[in-house]
């Protein structure tokens, strides 16, 4: 008898660390913590212990799902690098599944897959076409019932539960950017190199 697939989500993409662990579709554990900052020493130990408390480890997993945006750049990064990395350590596939995913899953009406962005904007994604940083007027414009992602904790469930359903072959795990990053070096000042005082 072959036992259900033991399935890791779990999304950075905000101002959280979120993570969840299933057996087949049935839930084990889901654990969510808000933080601005400190998802990349948290994350790992998150995990961990929620394998630890499930009586599993880390070469008990069958598959990794991880969400990829869109949202926070670093936040995003930190999550698709942790799971590329363990991908490749344990050799079992990573399977990357944005929020506009997640809203869809499950809903047949008519609708506008959004996800909330700075300065009162959203990230949409309209059916057939690409995503989208626009205001809420905008957005609301469109005449659909704007849906957002869940909360942390059911995003991770959702996001291992549609990595758990994907069917192969699995590419790696790539960051949803819908906008270039708000951060970037100065185009105007030359590189300073710094010599070691010697």
């Amino acid at each position: 008898m072959v036992s259900e697939p033991l399935v890791l989500g779990f999304d950075t993409s905000a101002a959280h660390c979120a993570a969840a662990l299933l057996c087949g579709d049935r839930v084990l554990a889901a654990r969510a913590e808000a933080m601005g900052r400190g998802q990349a020493e948290r994350l790992m130990p998150l995990i961990a212990e929620m394998l630890a408390r499930n009586g599993a480890g880390w070469r008990d997993l069958d598959r990794i799902g991880v969400g990829v945006g869109p949202g926070n750049f670093t936040g995003i990064r930190i999550s698709v690098a942790a799971a590329r990395g363990l991908s490749l350590s344990l050799g079992c596939p990573a399977v990357g599944v944005s929020q506009f995913a997640v809203i869809r899953a499950g809903r047949e009406r008519p609708h506008l897959a959004a996800v909330p962005a700075p300065r009162e904007q959203l990230y949409i994604a309209p059916r057939g076409q690409a995503p989208s940083l626009v205001s809420r007027d905008e957005a609301e414009a469109l005449g659909l019932p704007v849906e957002l992602p869940p909360a942390p904790e059911d995003l991770a469930v959702a996001v291992a539960r549609i990595a758990g359903h994907e069917t192969g072959p699995f590419a790696a795990p790539a960051p949803l950017y819908v906008k270039p990053a708000d951060a970037a070096p100065s185009r105007e000042a030359p590189l300073v190199i710094l010599d070691d005082g010697g």
